[in-house]
């Protein structure tokens, strides 16, 4: 078979893995209330999500190195072979249990195939190209945050639940056929020079596990001063420093730290970091905003976010061409910069600003979004040697999924602080002398927001509660509730416009990198050359 031929194979199968694999991450979502509904089980369902979440990011990292030592071929053929079986026994699970089980097979899979399609790119590609393609597959992962609600929801409202995750099986069979015969010609000349480092694996696992279970668990099911939080995160202090000890002396460790003596290594992980904690923040609060505070529908807060992730997909591909063109740390600092301005915008948004306005100011959030994004991959893989290639792009995928989950919880720490205060300054004495309150129907909810002031949004955000609570009460309650939530998120924006700001001082402090032009055009001949003599 021809080497163009070949390739173009396999750039179909790099878009099919890694379409359906962030797919499955926005598609789920909308399934969510069908499946709970089924299998009875409201009060864990949020593993759902936090056992994908959990496997996909601690693997990351090993995949990378697994990739680096056994060819990539191998590595994604095998994390799409765990995603289609995690995604068949998520469609068979008949328990919630087993549904979680199940999912988090399917984030072992997800996370070997989410970085190995760009150091896939970065093998076959040179410079020149690989920004293009790079920013085409950022685009990708928008696209599928733009679709992926509307096919869940025509799934769960024309067929079975179990379609969401079925959908998955014929569309990796043939990802995983044309990523086989894409990269039949690569050699695995490094295996047997290679060992894997099995004890930082596991020093790997038990560190970053229980970080993301305190992280995930923190203020929601457990209060951050109980002892089951502060042993996981004791925990995962001890195993990530015997991970950081075992690694300096490791042959062939999982996650050399000589890699961090790199200056554009170092810059560009602190900068996904920054990013994937200001990002989630948008996408997890804008939709409170939008719903608690102006009061649109859910349908409609999901189509708000359209225009967001269609800006980001503009720039992601415009970026990915940049690139070859700039030095590295003008791009990053000035898509962290129309962040920024963003997250700006963003914070002044209160009870009376339009939903045409928020709009706009999420569009500018988008536009940063897709600068950065693919520059992070292009910049390591272009200061890194092909044997490290697999590695350095896990990385950035790594510390920008710590760097989100993080920021959710951070987030929501002041989210939860300012609400408190905003709903006992200003809710609390306005609804606590009306007539009826201390007696009648609403008795009860008033006496639980002592304890959980949160909840009271809960309010805006059901329609059917709405309904049952007169017109007159609305009129006095609901203000001063909008008030409380809308100042709330005022702080919220305004914290991640922060931690964006942080990402701009260290896109400065990255030094002079770019892509030479020489190394722009030359041709990348290794992988070919390969695919000849096989």
């Amino acid at each position: 078979m021809e080497t163009n031929q070949r390739r173009k194979i396999l750039i179909v199968g790099l878009l099919l893995g890694m379409f359906f694999a962030s797919l499955d991450q926005t598609i789920v979502g909308t399934a969510m209330p069908r499946v709970v509904s089924d299998l009875q089980g409201l009060d864990i369902f949020v593993w759902v999500t936090t056992a994908y979440m959990l496997s996909s990011t601690t693997v990351v990292p090993i995949a990378g190195k697994l990739a680096d030592i056994f060819g990539r071929r191998i590595m994604y053929v095998l994390g799409i072979v765990i995603f289609m079986l995690g995604s068949a026994l998520s469609g068979q699970a008949h328990s919630m249990t087993t549904l979680i089980l199940s999912r988090a097979l399917q984030g072992i899979g997800g996370g070997v195939m989410m970085p190995m399609a760009m150091t896939i790119v970065g093998d076959i590609f040179p410079p020149a190209q690989r920004g293009k393609w790079q920013g085409y597959m950022a685009a990708l992962f928008g696209l599928s945050s733009i679709v992926g609600p509307t096919i869940g929801g025509w799934i769960v409202d024309h067929s079975t639940w179990r379609w969401v995750f079925y959908i998955n099986i014929p569309v990796g069979i043939l990802a995983a056929a044309t990523i086989f015969i894409g990269l039949s010609g690569e050699k695995l000349a490094k295996a047997k020079d290679q060992s894997i480092d099995y004890a930082g694996v596991i020093t790997l696992i038990l560190g970053v596990v229980p970080l993301l279970l305190g992280l995930s668990l923190g203020g929601r099911d457990y209060a951050w001063s109980s002892w089951q939080i502060l042993s996981l995160f004791a925990a995962a202090i001890v195993f990530l420093a015997s991970f950081v000890w075992i690694e300096k002396k490791a042959k062939d460790p999982i996650l050399s730290l000589h890699l961090f003596k790199n200056r554009v290594f170092t810059s560009v992980n602190l900068v996904g970091f920054l990013m994937g904690f200001g990002m989630f923040g948008a996408i997890m609060f804008l939709p409170l905003y939008l719903q608690g505070v102006l009061g649109v529908s859910a349908t409609s807060s999901g189509n708000t976010m359209i225009p967001m992730m269609a800006a980001m997909m503009l720039t992601s591909i415009l970026g990915g061409k940049l690139v070859t063109r700039i030095q590295f740390r003008t791009q990053l600092s000035l898509g962290m910069s129309i962040m920024a301005i963003g997250f700006y915008l963003m914070s002044t948004m209160n009870v009376n600003t339009s939903q045409w306005t928020a709009i706009i100011n999420i569009i500018v959030l988008g536009l940063g979004m897709g600068l950065v994004m693919p520059t992070l991959t292009i910049a390591v893989q272009s200061v890194f040697p092909p044997a490290e290639r697999g590695v350095v792009t896990a990385a950035t995928q790594f510390f920008r999924s710590i760097g989100s989950t993080l920021g959710m919880t951070i987030l929501g720490v002041v989210m939860n602080h300012y609400s408190a205060s905003y709903l006992k300054s200003g809710f609390m004495p306005a609804v606590s002398k009306l007539p009826g309150m201390q007696t009648g129907p609403l008795a009860g909810m008033l006496a639980k927001a002592n304890s959980d002031p949160q909840g009271l949004f809960n309010i805006l955000l059901s329609p059917d509660t709405l309904k049952n609570i007169p017109q007159s009460l609305q009129q006095v309650m609901l203000p001063p509730l909008k008030l409380a939530l809308a100042n709330s998120l005022h702080y919220v924006f305004l914290v991640a416009m922060g931690i964006v700001f942080l990402g701009i001082v260290v896109s400065l402090l990255m030094g002079d990198a770019r892509i030479e032009a020489e190394a722009a055009s030359k041709p990348k001949v290794k992988l070919e050359a390969e695919i000849n003599h096989a």
